[in-house]
């Protein structure tokens, strides 16, 4: 396997609603001469997807902004600072801290909203980038999320196009020749983790390039909608205190339903 190398393209400035990615981007590609190659995937900050699809909103209350994104509260705990911390699920299914929307490095007043499709941004970006360049590129759009059981925050991918969203080893075999069962990694994940190291939060380059890794495909793929757990089959869907109350009110249901007879001693 070629080595694997990760950097964080310079030189792309500032987006505004409507830009062009794909342009952008080759722009700062041509300008730091570093050419895309067969097999590159382009890690995009969210952020800057948001803004040049107009997702910069005014909102004079971010949590209100944050309830009109949220299909649902999953724990909602008060900070010492007075406020409240909400994970919410979004309409795309990301179950993550306030809905995915971001304050910082936006004008006073706005907000930025996370893109409606992100898999359809990136299979628009990848297009864009294969006509001007002639490269055989991947993309991944990424977020930052907080983890269950684990304290700090990482980049995971909320959109993908033309890469392997998963590598599914079930049905080989470990070093003993034990069969994998249950062995499927979430690539692209690791992808925008590995991205993160070089594109940092604050240093201006929202765009990284992964070059060596062997991800690229020639079709859309199904995008990071293929991760996606509905709460149906999530057994974390809720907080230990909004399940530990869902619990209690169902038993008042319950005892009230049942009505006397409940509380009867039985002969």
């Amino acid at each position: 396997m070629p080595a694997l190398s990760v950097w964080a393209l310079e030189g792309l400035g500032e987006v505004q609603q409507g830009d062009d990615l794909a342009a952008l981007i080759e722009a700062a590609l041509v300008e730091t001469g570093t050419p895309l190659e067969n097999g590159d995937v382009l890690v995009v900050a969210s952020k800057i997807v948001s803004k040049a699809e107009g997702r910069m909103v005014l909102a004079e209350d971010r949590e209100d902004a944050i309830t009109a994104e949220a299909v649902r509260v999953v724990a909602s705990r008060p900070r010492a600072d007075g406020g409240v911390t909400r994970i919410t699920e979004t309409r795309h299914g990301f179950v993550m801290a306030a809905a995915g929307v971001d304050a910082s490095n936006v004008p006073e007043g706005h907000v930025l909203l996370l893109p409606v499709d992100p898999d359809g941004s990136a299979r628009d970006l990848v297009r864009g980038l294969r006509e001007r360049t002639g490269a055989r590129v991947g993309a991944v759009v990424t977020d930052t999320f907080g983890r269950p059981w684990r304290h700090a925050q990482t980049d995971l991918a909320i959109g993908a196009a033309y890469v392997r969203v998963v590598d599914d080893h079930r049905g080989g075999e470990d070093s003993h020749g034990r069969v994998l069962t249950v062995s499927v990694t979430a690539l692209v994940d690791e992808i925008a983790a590995a991205a993160d190291l070089v594109k940092g939060k604050a240093g201006g380059t929202p765009v990284a390039v992964v070059r060596g890794l062997d991800a690229v495909i020639d079709e859309p793929g199904p995008g990071v909608a293929l991760l996606v757990r509905g709460a149906e089959a999530d057994m974390f869907r809720l907080g230990s205190d909004e399940a530990f109350a869902e619990g209690h009110e169902a038993g008042v249901r319950m005892a009230e339903a049942l009505g006397d007879d409940a509380r009867e001693p039985r002969s």
